[in-house]
């Protein structure tokens, strides 16, 4: 591997450039657990946020980075029982990691752990931390293509990763967890 250039360095993100090729790289998180929590009923709960970089509210799967809060060495299914809690008030009560995928393959470093979140229990209220305002919604996933589609009609963004876990969950034996 060729050598990493840092071209800025800011509190969050660098700009860095290999061979050639400038992309963003995090500075503050060792990681991204992207969560696919199903209820026991059958639900896939999804949370919807303002988010500045697109000046819109999206629907996304609830998700946060490893190792960017009081424990830089927390682990990665720690990460994501905390970011669960956090943004939607339910804990897991089996979380398991489903396959690392870049996120934007052209644009950044970053790879995405995407983690099957399973036998949930609702401790709490969610909504996010201080900065955040997050919306919690439980979709079922027999209606959830006609659910993406009235929000997507209603101006909202659907974050990709929403079809992804989709798929998977509708073909579970690929991943062993049918």
């Amino acid at each position: 591997m060729n050598d990493t250039t840092r071209h800025f360095h800011g509190r969050f993100l660098a700009l860095a450039e290999r061979d050639n090729w400038e992309f963003a790289t995090r500075v503050n998180a060792s990681g991204v657990a992207v969560l696919v929590p199903v209820t026991p009923e059958g639900c896939l709960v999804l949370v919807e946020q303002y988010r500045i970089p697109v000046e819109g509210r999206v629907v996304e799967l609830p998700a946060g980075l490893v190792g960017d809060g009081a424990d830089p060495k927390e682990g990665l299914l720690a990460a994501a029982q905390r970011e669960l809690e956090e943004e939607t008030g339910f804990r897991a009560g089996l979380l398991r990691p489903l396959l690392d995928c870049p996120s934007t393959a052209g644009l950044s470093d970053e790879i995405v752990t995407f983690i099957l979140a399973e036998e949930l229990e609702k401790v709490g209220p969610g909504g996010g931390d201080d900065s955040e305002s997050i919306e919690i919604h439980l979709v079922d996933l027999e209606s959830a293509d006609s659910w993406l589609r009235e929000r997507q009609s209603a101006g909202v963004y659907l974050d990709p990763k929403l079809f992804t876990a989709l798929y998977w969950l509708e073909h579970r034996e690929w991943l062993g967890t049918s």
